[in-house]
Formats: structure tokens, sequence, C-alpha cells
């Protein structure tokens, strides 16, 4: 039987809050931004439906983020997510190239950056998949509904 101190169950806690996190406050964001400039942002980049879409984007970042926060559901709710990480790398940041920051200058207001690459998107799949694969670890949510919570 595993210790309630075994490092692999504990392992993927930093993931879920990280990535929760993250999702949440980029969905955060679009909402506080007005949720119609996304949607603008989406037809020019030519997605079908923007209007759907950026509320369908909020909806996913927001619900999915505190999801796997909490770790519920979390292969689940990693589709969609998948789905709008792919999305976001191909149409927005591939052009870009891989670096997610760019240092372009430093000026007397403060460091500029240039537009960020796919990188971080690939940090945010891979930790994805590693829950979907991996488990989501302890203090998770769907370990409860399984009735199986191990501290």
């Amino acid at each position: 039987m595993p210790s309630s101190w075994d490092v692999a169950g504990w392992s993927p806690l930093p993931l879920r809050l990280i990535v929760g996190y993250g999702f949440m406050a980029h969905g955060f964001a679009k909402i506080a931004k007005n949720p119609e400039v996304f949607a603008g942002i989406l037809h020019a980049l030519s997605v079908p439906a923007p209007h759907f879409m950026a509320w369908a984007t909020i909806a996913i970042e927001l619900i999915g983020g505190l999801a796997i926060l909490l770790g519920a559901f979390v292969p689940l709710v990693s589709v969609p997510m998948i789905a709008v990480l792919a999305v976001a790398a191909l149409t927005v940041h591939l052009p870009f190239g891989f670096t997610s920051i760019k240092l372009m200058a430093v000026t007397a207001s403060g460091p500029r950056f240039g537009p960020p690459g796919y990188e971080t998107d690939l940090l945010y799949l891979a930790c994805l998949i590693t829950l979907v694969v991996g488990g989501a670890g302890r203090f998770a949510v769907d370990n409860w509904l399984k009735g199986k919570l191990r501290l």
C-alpha cells in the first residue's frame, strides 16, 4: 500500500494547480475585456460562428480550468481544453515560432515583449496529457467520486 507521502501521488497536484488556474485566468480575462472583443478576434481569424465560439472558449476555460484545479472529470474536460490549445497554437502562435517570451527592448517604462510563440501551448498540452494518462493524483475529486480518496 502506498504511503500518503508517496511522491508519485502528489506530483500531479502542481500540474493541476497551474493548468487549472491558467485556464481560468484566461477565461476571466476574456470576460473582463468584453467577450465581443474576443469574438471580433475570432472573426478576424476566420473562425466560424465567432460569437458562439468566443463563449464556448470562455466556458471551456472557466469550467475546464475549475475541473482540472479540483481534479474532477479530468479525462473528459481535457478533450475540449486540448482542442482550444491546438486552435490557439495553430492559428495565433505558430507564425511566431516556438519561444513564448521574446524580449524586444528594455525602455524607461519597462520591458517590451514580442508576440508569443507556441511554447506555452505545448507545456499546457503536456500537462493535460500527463494528467489524463497518469491520473489526477491526491486530493482529486475523481478519487472521491470513485470512493478511493487516499490521504
